[in-house]
Order: C-alpha cells, then sequence, then structure tokens
C-alpha cells in the first residue's frame, strides 16, 4: 500500500495539471479574443498618443 501512497499525489497535480492546460486553450480565441485585442488596441493607441504628446527635445 506504500506505492498508492506515493503515487497518488503525483497522480492528483496531474489531473489538476490538464484541468488546467485545457481551460487555458478553451479560453484562446472566440468571443473572449475579440475583447481582449480592443483592450490590447486601446492601450497602445493611448500609450502611442501619450509619446507624441509628450515634448521630444531635438538633438
Amino acid at each position: 500500500m506504500d506505492y498508492v501512497s506515493a503515487l497518488l499525489p503525483p497522480a492528483v497535480m496531474a489531473v489538476f495539471f490538464i484541468g488546467l492546460i485545457r481551460v487555458i486553450v478553451k479560453t484562446q480565441g472566440g468571443a473572449n479574443k475579440a475583447k481582449e485585442d480592443a483592450v490590447v488596441d486601446a492601450a497602445l493607441a493611448r500609450a502611442e498618443g501619450a509619446r507624441q504628446a509628450s515634448p521630444h527635445p531635438e538633438a
């Protein structure tokens, strides 16, 4: 019975790890992708606008 108690924690960890990977893969793309892309595009546009608005010393 020692082998069962030795193998049980790694087996449980493997099951949870596989579940985590499946959740990550399923949440990629789809309707969430459009929302995430819009948020990133807005952040990049905001950063670009702030960069252009800041004065640059001429060298």
